[in-house]
């Protein structure tokens, strides 16, 4: 009898050959996680009672539709030391409310914790009104959550006057701490949207502000507990307790500048990187408010999606790792030649493009918002003749980058804002047709967030950036402080304001707003508020 690991090296010798799809195939029979999420609610669930508080990772809530949202939590006592919990579906009640003190209950139900799944809890709620705030809970024997609060979206047709949403991303816990959450927290927010980098994988590293347990993680417990070392930090539970969250990854939360099957480390084998890729597919699902349609298939996860806010903003959130080619001429900065201008190179994937122009050219909304990762403008980093891009960026796919560029423009798609992170600085970014040509007509807007806390205290210049910004025509401005970004969104205009942290190594920070840009309607490209 031929055993699991001859086939896997059997179907790993043909895997550089011809026999991919099977390699592929193979890996997402033996490593899927059973596709249980669906059945959470029919499960006859046993009844337990903790000694210990079950939920000390706190609640959320997420991808809010006009009638319902996502609401989660996670039984977990010992987050950090591995629950000794059983093995079975424990039952969980849910309850959600018209308010804080659960006088009007609106709708409540049954679902189960299950033990595949680390014992989270993902529930849909539906039958709600729409741009109404709701607070919902969970009880567990005796045992009661902490009581979170959300909002679901407009009526799909209705055209509210305003929408506010804040953005962040790169959110490092041993460069210091969160110090941007609690202010935002004092914003009168309707959602709060989460550009990648949630966590970070690395091993734990001495003399910094905070310390990784353990080494670098791999396997899916070494992922859950980073996970609940990030979701121990009040200042970010709470965030998470008083909004509902639009989440993407990036690449951190599995492997650094990962490229779909290609790991940026050398002599990894197939069956090894897809095995730690499902693991961390799965716990970014445990530990998010995402519905099931995002549900992870072994080490496959379809993140990429909408969430329309009626008539006024339309949400379309990608995925730009799990589905692009390798980084083109040995990635970091290069020159745009060669394997930049691969007709079959890809950011998206052909699926994820083709769904992204059709849900634009259908899009009824006044703005059409990009959530996505990875800076879109072709940002030259070099230095007078040696023009240098980022090939991990949208320039190292550049027909890609074009071919969306020349949708917004032949399609007059309405108001394209693109929404990027990873890069730790504060970029205002027009998006031109031909970025060679100065008289090319900008056909959208990129707002590029700076971390929350990756890189430490910023604020200093950086010699290669200012360099950019002043190189670049389409910078408008640029900024290296941490923070968010908070936006609020009319029919008429987009008001972005750059808030600052100055410091993140160590606790408790003042808010400054280094800048505010204003796109009007119709007009693309952002201009100083």
């Amino acid at each position: 009898m031929i055993s699991m690991a001859q086939q896997a090296k059997s179907i790993t010798q043909k895997y550089y050959g011809v026999d991919r799809r099977s390699f592929l195939q193979y890996m997402a029979a033996v490593s899927a996680i059973p596709t249980i999420a669906a059945s959470a609610d029919e499960i006859s669930g046993k009844q337990h009672e903790f000694q210990d508080y079950p939920f000390t990772l706190g609640v959320a809530s997420g991808d809010p539709e006009p009638d319902g949202v996502v609401i989660w939590t996670r039984l977990s006592p010992s987050p950090l030391s591995g629950d000794s919990l059983p093995e079975i579906p424990i039952a969980t009640t849910w309850e959600i409310a018209t308010d804080e003190s659960f006088q009007h209950i609106v709708r409540r139900g049954n679902t189960n914790a299950m033990p595949q799944l680390g014992h989270s809890v993902h529930v849909e709620v539906k039958g709600l009104k729409p741009s109404h705030w709701y607070f919902y809970r969970f009880h567990v024997g005796k045992q009661t959550s902490p009581t979170g609060r959300t909002r679901t979206a407009p009526r799909l047709t209705d055209l509210p006057p305003l929408i506010r949403f804040a953005f962040t991303s790169c959110q490092h816990y041993e460069s210091g701490y969160f110090n941007g959450y609690p202010h935002m927290q004092k914003e009168d927010l309707d959602l709060v949207v989460h550009l990648g980098d949630y966590i970070y994988e690395y091993g734990g590293q001495n003399n910094r502000p905070r310390k990784h347990l353990g080494k670098e993680i791999e396997t899916l417990q070494e992922y859950r507990v980073r996970y609940s070392q990030y979701r121990l930090d009040s200042m970010l539970q709470e965030t998470h307790r008083l909004f509902p969250w639009i989440v993407t990854w990036d690449d951190h939360e599995f492997d650094n500048n990962y490229a779909n099957l290609v790991s940026e480390e050398q002599g990894i084998s197939p069956e090894s990187f897809l095995m730690r890729r499902k693991n961390a597919y799965q716990a970014y699902y445990e530990f998010m408010p995402l519905r099931r349609r995002s549900f992870p298939q072994g080490p496959n996860m379809t993140l990429y999606r909408g969430c329309q806010y009626g008539r006024l903003a339309n949400f379309h959130v990608l995925d730009t790792r799990q589905y692009r080619t390798d980084q083109p001429n040995g990635d970091n900065q290069k020159p745009m030649t060669g394997k930049v201008f691969d007709s079959n190179a890809t950011m998206l994937g052909e699926a994820q493009e083709n769904w992204l122009m059709s849900n634009l050219s259908s899009s009824p909304a006044t703005w059409n918002v990009l959530a996505q990762q990875v800076m879109m403008a072709p940002l030259n980093r070099g230095e007078g003749n040696d023009r240098r891009y980022s090939m991990d960026q949208w320039p190292g796919y550049e027909l890609s980058r074009r071919r969306i560029l020349k949708f917004f423009h032949e399609r007059k798609i309405a108001n394209p804002v693109v929404l990027t992170g990873d890069i730790h600085v504060n970029w205002v970014n027009d998006l031109q047709l031909d970025f060679e040509k100065s008289d090319s007509p900008i056909v959208g807007t990129e707002l590029v967030g700076t971390s929350m806390t990756s890189g430490g205290n910023g604020g200093k210049p950086i010699r290669e950036y200012e360099r950019a910004a002043a190189q670049n025509d389409f910078v408008k401005w640029h900024n290296t402080n941490r923070g968010y970004v908070s936006c609020e969104v009319t029919p008429a205009k987009w008001t972005t304001h750059f808030r600052a942290t100055p410091q993140v190594v160590e606790p408790g920070s003042t808010l400054t707003t280094p800048g505010s840009f204003v796109i009007e309607a119709g007009i693309p490209g952002a201009q100083r508020a």
